[in-house]
């Protein structure tokens, strides 16, 4: 392991992680006329037979990964596309027996804006408010079915604070009600152990560029038995069984089996050392005065870490802190100076929503970098509390003896 850290320094796996040097080649040989080329969908010479074993392989190592049969794997450009493809592939199939969905307020966007979007096609849709932890329950789900639901969308991890919901009770309320679940599942991919014999589960999305693969992939897991039924988004060739028309990127979806493959072999050890390193950064951290771990007494992703800290605003510790690659919440929202709804939603203020980092390591990260971010991340804190009015005013009032809050571990 090296013993000095070079930044920049990246802490911003649940954006993205980098592609794997195995994924990396593996998807090179699909590319040239060297290596495969072929469309898969090409059943009449060599070239489209080779393309086609192997997206085959590639489906059977995302299968093996989540405990699916190859068939139930439908290939997509990417988890937001699979999330769109469920949800409004379900709602419009299942029309005629109801028009009522159940999501979460802290669900991804590609799940709330497709929820919004079948609400102007007159849909209705149930968002159900998470816990002080960031968790939706079972219970939470049961009390809100109706008559006329015919979807419950809820995702296994969270991508702002790494909690885990309990799908498989989840999975039990919505299989006795008759009611499809669907689960975006992108965070949790390759991270933690799924099983979808186990679960009642009949959709899930996953994301390539989530576990090492290539950005533009992802697939949609679609359970066979019992069937369901979605109503398809794109039309044009009746490719991925008439769910997914489009041409095969047969070099993302080699990168992607290649990355589900590495993921299953690894998952065990590597969650075990990124949760060594995640605890070793909040060790660091909570020497801190005023900081809190944001849904961290529910079960998280070993990775993810958000940390709240008060009297300092986020996005100028962000521009503070130039070595090291962190965010203040999604990165498909980091655009918005609007604080996280996911935080808002957990009962947090505005200014403490505010003031909240998201850290999250990754098959890359050494311990070198996590004690480097540390200090980093410690002087830089220091030095804008000492232009605040409030944290000045706090100190005066409090006069605290040093050290961090523990709340919220």
């Amino acid at each position: 392991m090296n013993s000095t850290a070079k930044p920049p320094i990246y802490l911003d796996y649940l954006a993205t992680t980098p592609a794997d040097p195995r994924v990396a080649d593996a998807m090179m040989g699909c590319l040239t006329q060297d290596g495969v080329f072929g469309n898969p969908a090409s059943r009449s010479h060599g070239f489209g037979w080779r393309a086609e074993a192997m997206v085959e392989d590639a489906r059977s190592e995302v299968a093996e990964l989540i405990g699916a049969d190859p068939r139930e794997i439908v290939w997509t450009s990417g988890a937001t596309e699979s999330d769109n493809l469920a949800i409004k592939g379900a709602a419009h199939f299942h029309r005629e027996r109801g028009k009522h969905i159940v999501t979460s307020r802290i669900e991804h966007k590609a799940v709330l804006d497709s929820c919004a979007q079948l609400e102007a096609e007159g849909f209705e849709v149930t968002y159900l408010a998470p816990d002080a932890d960031g968790l939706v329950s079972a219970d939470g789900v049961r009390e809100a079915l109706r008559e006329d639901t015919v979807l419950v969308s809820v995702m296994h991890a969270n991508n702002e604070i790494g909690t885990i919901n309990d799908i498989a009770s989840i999975g039990e309320v919505t299989r006795e009600a008759g009611v499809l679940l669907h689960v975006d599942a992108a965070q949790s991919v390759g991270k933690v152990a799924i099983d979808l014999q186990d679960l009642q589960v009949d959709l899930l999305s996953l994301s390539a560029h989530k576990l090492y693969g290539p950005k533009g992939a992802g697939a949609l897991y679609v359970r066979r038995n019992p069937r369901v039924r979605l109503e398809p988004q794109m039309h044009g060739g009746g490719h991925e069984r008439g769910m997914r028309s489009g041409t095969l990127a047969t070099h993302q979806i080699v990168g992607l089996g290649v990355a589900a493959r590495i993921a299953r072999e690894q998952m065990a050890q590597e969650a075990e050392r990124l949760r060594e390193l995640r605890d070793r950064l909040w060790a660091g951290l909570r020497r801190i005065p005023e900081v809190q771990v944001n849904g961290g007494r529910a079960p998280r992703l070993p990775a993810a870490l958000n940390v709240s800290f008060a009297f300092v605003e986020g996005e100028s510790l962000i521009m503070s802190l130039s070595d090291l690659a962190v965010s203040s919440g999604s990165a498909c929202t980091s655009a918005s100076l609007e604080p996280s709804y996911v935080l808002r939603a957990l009962g947090l203020s505005d200014e403490l929503a505010h003031s909240s980092l998201r850290f999250s390591v990754g098959r890359f990260t050494t311990e070198a970098e996590i004690d480097y971010a540390v200090a980093q991340v410690a002087t830089a804190v220091e030095k804008l509390r000492e232009l605040s009015p409030a944290w000045r005013a706090h100190r005066s009032a409090h006069h605290p003896a040093g050290g961090g809050a523990e709340k919220h571990f």
